[in-house]
């Protein structure tokens, strides 16, 4: 059964990386210092599946601070390792230790005295013989059943390179607003770096009121500004709000709407925001309290009205 293939698969896969829970020590520490006080960057080399999984190592490493790029052996050996320069770690992956484009590759790190750092299943090849560090990342099988295509393998080491990442992260310091400032196109870029003030409605946009204002034109002035919320002013301060929902339930409260005021229908207190908060936040506080729109002020006593921050400008600027 497929699903049964799947299953033992996965299961052997997961193996690989507890197993690598138990062999952490002294030589992943290094690692992490060495990576920590790099001058240049991290360059990432390996060759086949190992070489994929080595780009997206790279990756995650330029992705939370780390300079690094990924040198494909083979380029290196034809031009490429003009990209390597004094003060740079190589991050060497190879399963086995011996790939030929891979060694041929050493005797030029040694050359511009680049510390290297191996991740490798065979803790007697050449590769690890040659690093000052070893990472093992060796499996007791592949998911293959002939126990031939890199699968286990290939997952041990790219969770090794996600740890070093991360770990190499807390030691950094690194924050969620410098993971914003390098995915500035990302959703996550946009969650952690566009505050309310960057999309909130102001001026002739918001929908206001006084707490004198007759229901018709608390109706129209919902109805034209199409917030589904009215912000009821009074003296330039924050004094309540209506809502299409408060609207609903004083129709069945009250016989007589049409001859109310604002003030006897409005939400006295309403839920604010600073418009130096990030949208992220807006948006939390809006699913925490059921509600589509948050008025925003920057003095929680005096609460000046400074605009209205809507569900709907957080999904077009793709905070949602």
């Amino acid at each position: 059964m497929p699903t049964d293939i799947a299953k033992r698969v996965l299961l052997i896969e997961a193996e690989a990386v507890r197993a690598l829970a138990e062999r952490l020590g002294p030589e992943f520490e290094k690692a992490v210092k060495i990576l920590k006080e790099c001058k240049g960057k991290v360059v990432v080399t390996g060759l086949g599946k190992s070489g994929l999984v080595g780009q997206k190592i790279s990756a995650t490493f330029a992705s939370t601070g780390t300079p690094s790029f990924f040198l494909h052996p083979a380029e290196g050996l034809h031009g490429d390792i003009g990209m390597l320069s004094r003060g740079d770690v190589i991050l060497a992956l190879s399963n086995s230790g011996e790939t030929e484009e891979l060694i041929k590759l050493i005797p030029y790190f040694r050359r511009l005295e680049l510390q290297m750092i191996a991740m490798t299943g065979k803790l007697d090849s050449t590769l690890a013989k040659s690093a000052e560090v070893v990472l093992d990342v060796s499996v007791k099988e592949e998911a293959c059943p002939y126990d031939l295509v890199p699968t286990a393998s290939t997952t041990a080491m790219l969770a090794m390179g996600d740890a070093l990442a991360l770990a190499l992260l807390e030691e950094k310091g690194f924050k969620p607003e410098d993971f914003a400032l390098l995915h500035p196109a990302g959703t996550l870029g946009k969650k952690l770096l566009l505050k309310v003030s960057d999309l909130m409605r102001k001026g002739e946009q918001v929908p206001v009121v006084s707490p004198e204002a007759g229901m018709k034109e608390v109706i129209l002035t919902i109805s034209s500004k199409m917030l589904g919320h009215a912000a009821v002013v009074e003296y330039g301060k924050l004094a309540g709000v209506i809502s299409d929902g408060d609207l609903r339930r004083a129709m069945e409260k009250y016989p007589n709407l049409l001859e109310l005021k604002a003030r006897d229908i409005m939400t006295r207190n309403p839920k604010t925001i600073s418009p130096e908060a990030l949208a992220a936040e807006a948006l939390s506080r809006m699913e925490k309290h059921s509600i589509t729109a948050l008025l925003v002020s920057d003095d929680p006593s005096s609460k000046p009205l400074l605009g209205i921050i809507h569900l709907h400008d957080l999904l077009k600027a793709g905070v949602v």
